[in-house]
């Protein structure tokens, strides 16, 4: 009996202990504004930073090597340097200014101070900017590698934001029910499309989805079927800066196109697209993935969150802006992004298309 409250009253001691040195560290919250501030910062400079996360298990002991990594982290650590908890498992460490093979030493010196018997943790190295084209994924990715191989995975994976219930609910809903009410209307235009042209009647293109991860949007044919293979000798007549691609009068698009193209009837297939999670009804436009790949720095927070059929850019001028105006609408969006906001934003829409305004 005396044995078993000593050791329940050791464990208490531990757990208090533990609490203490974690108290030490930057909450979730304050270290991914952290982490975001320097993000902004290296856009701005160019300069690369680096990411140390150890990763813990669930088990009793782990929670030692927990306390144990926040003590050595606040003796060891630069006055630059940042730590905090990323959430109940890993721990980070923001390393500014300072590349994947100065990254890879401090996880060797923190692993060096461990105490003999204490579990080692999991231990990874992420970088910014990464430098990755779009599409590749962070297991399989290497944005950098050390002198003896250890890489480090791309940062801007952390940065992805999950489609939140609310909005994931309201995609399900208003989609499944625009496709049902709207089944007459796309019958109608298919037939349409497949009588006026030859060729199928879905267009169907590779975009840059959420984190660049590529998905297939559909659309209603607009163009003639070789659409692609003219866009070579067009290229000089392009009216969108950036590496979108914009002509007013396109001489790809079919007579029928125009008219789907003007009332944006062209983009009701992507309702499937939402319905499948690809994308959503409000954010960012996606890119063509060769367009996606050609954005760099800042202008890849785009990628951030789920693509969407409207988003600002379309309620304010569309063509008539130009692309770094347009990502910073796509920014804009991403950082205030609410259930209120996305019902306004639907809502301004439909004026929008009526009065075609920049309209192409």
């Amino acid at each position: 009996m005396f044995l078993t409250r000593l050791m329940l009253a050791a464990r208490r001691v531990t757990r208090r202990s533990s609490a203490a040195a974690l108290r030490g560290l930057h909450s979730p919250e304050e270290f991914n504004r952290i982490l975001e501030r320097e993000r902004v910062r290296s856009d701005r400079t160019g300069e690369v930073f680096s990411l140390v996360v150890f990763t813990v298990g669930r088990r009793p002991a782990d929670a030692e090597t927990r306390a144990h990594l926040a003590r050595i982290l606040k003796r060891r650590l630069r006055l630059t340097d940042e730590a905090g908890r990323l959430d109940d498992r890993r721990i980070g460490v923001m390393l500014p200014v300072t590349p994947v093979s100065g990254a890879w030493t401090v996880v060797d010196d923190v692993c060096l101070c461990l105490p003999r018997g204490v579990p080692m943790p999991e231990c990874s190295v992420y970088m910014y900017p990464s430098q990755l084209p779009a599409g590749d994924d962070e297991e399989n990715a290497a944005a950098d590698h050390t002198e003896d191989g250890r890489p480090a995975r791309a940062m801007e994976t952390l940065f992805v934001q999950r489609l939140p219930l609310w909005k994931r609910s309201v995609d399900i809903v208003v989609a499944s029910v625009a496709l049902l009410v709207l089944s007459p209307l796309l019958a109608v235009v298919a037939a349409a499309i497949k009588w006026t042209s030859p060729g199928p009647v879905l267009f169907r293109q590779k975009r840059g989805g959420l984190g660049g991860k590529e998905f297939v949007m559909l659309k209603f044919r607009s163009m003639v079927i070789d659409a692609e293979s003219q866009k070579k000798n067009l290229l000089a007549l392009n009216e969108q800066d950036g590496p979108a691609f914009k002509i007013k009068a396109d001489p790809r698009v079919t007579g029928l196109g125009r008219l789907l193209r003007a009332t944006s009837i062209d983009e009701l297939p992507q309702l499937w697209n939402v319905l499948r999670g690809e994308m959503s009804l409000v954010g960012p436009r996606p890119l063509p993935c060769h367009e996606s790949d050609a954005c760099h720095g800042w202008q890849r927070q785009r990628l951030d969150v789920t693509p969407g059929l409207t988003c600002i850019w379309q309620v304010r001028g569309r063509s008539q802006v130009s692309f770094a105006g347009w990502v910073r609408m796509d920014v804009q969006y991403i950082r205030t992004r609410s259930f209120g906001g996305d019902m306004k934003l639907l809502l301004q829409t439909v004026p929008a298309v009526v009065s075609r305004k920049g309209a192409s």
